[in-house]
């Protein structure tokens, strides 16, 4: 569930870049504020934020990301995940397990293909709201990808996200954002600290 859910909170953020229809201003400037959205979150020097997921009330769970290029790390109350850009190791609390997979065949990459659209599949539109400037996609009648509708909140002067949400079906999943740095994030952050989980954890080689 873990790496499902991780997986789905890189997409959610990934839905920060859209491709506009750019025949009007609205969606010329929404183009230009996903373009330093997107950088901000994935661009080469890395970011970082706190997250508060809410899955239509049922399953709901807070954390941090890091992300950098091919490398990303996260940790919420009962797993944490290291992913160096080769291996992945994930840590759980309850089991006292630290499982390691081949960053190529992690699981959280099958479970995000699921959810893949065709960005021109959409209708785009931008507003403003008393909180920041509110971006919405609306999925066209003959489209046949999962995703339904994305609204994403961002800051009106920085463009920092601050709220994503994302329908899939009738299911709506809410990410609140908060904390959010862009750059400044060192490598070594993405490296397993080894020496911490060598007593009284099991290690279980899944590549």
């Amino acid at each position: 569930m873990e790496k499902k859910l991780f997986a789905i909170i890189l997409l959610l953020l990934s839905t920060l870049y859209i491709n506009a229809d750019e025949d009007t201003p609205n969606a010329k400037q929404a183009r230009r504020i996903f373009d330093i959205a997107y950088n901000q979150v994935f661009g080469k020097e890395g970011s970082k934020l706190d997250y508060n997921v809410n899955i239509i009330g049922i399953y709901k769970t807070k954390g941090t990301i890091w992300l950098k290029e091919k490398k990303q790390r996260f940790k919420d109350n009962r797993v944490t995940s290291w992913n160096d850009g080769t291996t992945v190791y994930v840590a759980n609390k309850k089991k006292r397990t630290v499982e390691i997979h081949d960053s190529k065949a992690n699981k959280s990459d099958k479970h995000s293909s699921r959810f893949k659209f065709t960005l021109d599949d959409f209708t785009y539109s931008i507003s403003k709201e008393s909180d920041g400037l509110l971006l919405t996609l609306k999925q066209k009648k003959k489209a046949k990808g999962t995703i339904k509708e994305v609204r994403a909140l961002v800051t009106p002067k920085t463009y920092e996200p601050i709220r994503l949400r994302i329908k899939v079906a009738f299911v709506w999943t809410t990410i609140h954002i908060s904390n959010f740095q862009a750059g400044n994030i060192q490598d070594d952050i993405f490296t397993f600290p080894v020496e911490q989980y060598k007593s009284g954890w099991k290690f279980v080689d899944k590549r």
